[in-house]
C-alpha cells in the first residue's frame, strides 16, 4: 500500500483533528492559515482518500463498567484459510473484543478484550473464544495500568 502524499496544511490539519475531531472548519482554517472554503475542502479530500476513516468519540471504561482489560494470545490448530477466515469473522463479531490483530511469531492472533470484572472475563474465554473456530493454545495476560490509550498517528 502505498501511502497518500502530504503537504504541511494537511499534516497540520491532521494533527489538529486528533486531538479534537469536533473543531470547526473555521477553527481548522484559522489553525492552518486558510479560509473556510478551502480548508473544508482539504478535510473532505482526506476523507474521501480515506485517509480520515471517522470521527469517534473516546469513552471511558471504567465509567462503563468494563473494569478488566485482557490480552488473549491465540496459537492456531492450522493455518487453512478457511479455518482463519471463519475464525476472523467470528471474533470480530465478539463486541467485547476490541483488537484482534494476526502475528508473526510464537502465536498468530493477539485479542484485546474488556469484561465488567474477572469472572465475566473468564466466561469470554473459556466459553467464546476458546470455541471459535481453529483455536488450539491460549494465554491470557492482564492489563494492570493503563499507561497509553488511544494515541495519535504521526503525520510530521
Amino acid at each position: 500500500m502505498t501511502a497518500i502524499p502530504l503537504d504541511s496544511t494537511d499534516r497540520q490539519l491532521l494533527e489538529a483533528l486528533q486531538q479534537d475531531a469536533r473543531t470547526t472548519v473555521a477553527e481548522l482554517a484559522q489553525r492552518v492559515s486558510l479560509s473556510a472554503s478551502p480548508c473544508w475542502r482539504r478535510v473532505r479530500q482526506l476523507e474521501d482518500t480515506g485517509v480520515i476513516e471517522g470521527y469517534h468519540a473516546h469513552l471511558s471504561r471504567p465509567k462503563l463498567g468494563y473494569g478488566v482489560t485482557g490480552f488473549v494470545h491465540l496459537q492456531m490448530a492450522n493455518h487453512m484459510p478457511d479455518i482463519m477466515a471463519a475464525f476472523e469473522r467470528e471474533v470480530v463479531a465478539l463486541p467485547q473484543v476490541l483488537s484482534c490483530h494476526n502475528l508473526s511469531g510464537h502465536y498468530d492472533y493477539l485479542i484485546e478484550a474488556i469484561a465488567p470484572d474477572l469472572e465475566s472475563f473468564s466466561q469470554l474465554v473459556r466459553v467464546k473464544i476458546r470455541s471459535l473456530p481453529g483455536v488450539r493454545e491460549i494465554s491470557t495476560s492482564f492489563s494492570l495500568k493503563e499507561v497509553k490509550h488511544g494515541g495519535t498517528l504521526p503525520v510530521g
